[in-house]
């Protein structure tokens, strides 16, 4: 549970905003359970200004082809201090400090054939031309067969270790576009991690992963993306019932399938990604709590992307309800019950021996949607207790739902 700057600041984060998110998250989600700070992508980027790529453009980079914070954009990474002075402010709130990279090395340290800390080899000889990405043209991939390879990857984490990182996103390796998945590249960053000294989350990005791969995902990352980026779209959102209905076997303690990114409250700020540009989420309220319903009793990481500071009361509710947030933490054996002609049923256990039920209508009129449950029944978002029945029936709205406890 955290924040991601990418859905409202795109390529173009700054330290003021990495540190004015903290300290709201700090003073007012941290006792929720939300506690995960991350920088997205181009950091390392001097002249990055929103979410569109500037191609070919020099990045900050160390004498061993690591990339650096960008300083005019981070301050505090002056002198070589690189993130560990954001992460040490991070921590001080109480908070964990995460990054994300791109898989594979800077091509500018590929074309210059510069050092790597480690290994005799160079980066040139370490880089695979062939292997890119199809939207950055920051990094060529890794060729694991060379000698050097894994070196560079461990000299990744090892800085990362003292910088202080907890959670790391690479991208451009669940899902590649051009070429699919790279497990051999997971591989090889799962064993850096391993060898570095200091825990970190793994995460994996974009999606879709792919659910044949799903046991290597698990031995060797903690989340992985089921999708490629979600915006507060409603086509988006109701293609996510598939994925997680695919996908629900797999969730488990220290491995979850990333529904992605919650485009919630303030976003687009600098950012031209999803359709749309600064602006409060499209998602309309019902639609923001059948997301919050769908990624919470599925399981998904959660983190948040919006502006936390223009946070409204409406959209703090959807953060700091306790009880749904236990379904998050607590739930188990996540489940589609039925579906059918818009009507969706999910169901998890609860840790007290009670069942969690989530009615949704992802159609497009009002309508009963219903499950063969019966007992005590609460809902959830409204904290309310509906008193005793002997099956759950609700009449939805178009997009709406119902997140309910049932104890029998």
């Amino acid at each position: 549970m955290g924040w991601n700057s990418w859905d409202c600041y795109g390529a173009a984060v700054n330290e003021d905003d990495v540190r004015g998110n903290a300290d709201y998250m700090a003073a007012n989600l941290k006792q929720y359970g939300w506690d995960t700070i991350v920088v997205d992508i181009q950091w390392s980027e001097p002249g990055a200004n929103s979410s569109h790529y500037r191609k070919y453009v020099p990045l900050d980079m160390d004498e061993y082809s690591r990339l650096m914070p960008a300083v005019n954009r981070f301050p505090s990474a002056a002198n070589g201090q690189g993130f560990k002075p954001l992460a040490d402010y991070v921590h001080g709130l109480g908070l964990k400090f995460g990054i994300h990279i791109m898989r594979g090395i800077p091509r500018q340290a590929a074309h210059a054939d510069t050092a790597l800390l480690g290994t005799t080899a160079t980066a040139r000889q370490i880089a695979h031309p062939n292997s890119i990405c199809p939207w950055n043209t920051d990094m060529y991939g890794l060729d694991v067969n060379v000698e050097g390879a894994q070196a560079y990857y461990d000299s990744l984490f090892q800085l990362y270790a003292e910088w202080g990182v907890d959670y790391i996103k690479v991208d451009d390796i669940a899902d590649s576009r051009l070429y699919g998945i790279h497990m051999d590249e997971i591989k090889m960053i799962r064993k850096s991690i391993d060898k570095c000294g200091r825990p970190m989350v793994l995460s994996l990005s974009p999606g879709p992963a792919p659910v044949d791969r799903a046991e290597e995902l698990i031995e060797n990352a903690n989340m992985w993306r089921i999708t490629d980026d979600f915006w507060d779209i409603w086509h988006l959102l109701l293609d996510m019932f598939d994925r997680c209905e695919r996908w629900a076997p797999h969730v488990g303690p220290g491995h979850w399938p990333d529904c992605d990114m919650l485009p919630l409250g303030h976003i687009g700020i600098r950012s031209i990604d999803g359709g749309g540009a600064d602006r409060m989420t499209r998602f309309t309220r019902d639609e923001q709590r059948t997301m919050m319903s769908l990624w919470s009793i599925f399981r998904s990481p959660l983190m948040f992307g919006g502006e936390l500071r223009d946070n409204d009361d409406w959209t703090n509710s959807l953060l700091t309800n306790e009880e749904v947030i236990r379904v998050l933490r607590e739930g188990s054996n996540a489940r589609l019950i039925s579906r059918e002609d818009g009507r969706v049923v999910w169901a998890s256990d609860a840790a007290d021996g009670s069942l969690n039920v989530a009615l949704f209508n992802v159609g497009e009129e009002k309508q009963v949607v219903s499950a063969e449950f019966a007992g005590s029944v609460r809902d959830l978002w409204e904290r309310q207790d509906l008193g005793t029945l002997d099956k759950l029936a609700f009449e939805l709205a178009p997009h709406a739902s119902i997140l309910l406890n049932v104890k029998a």
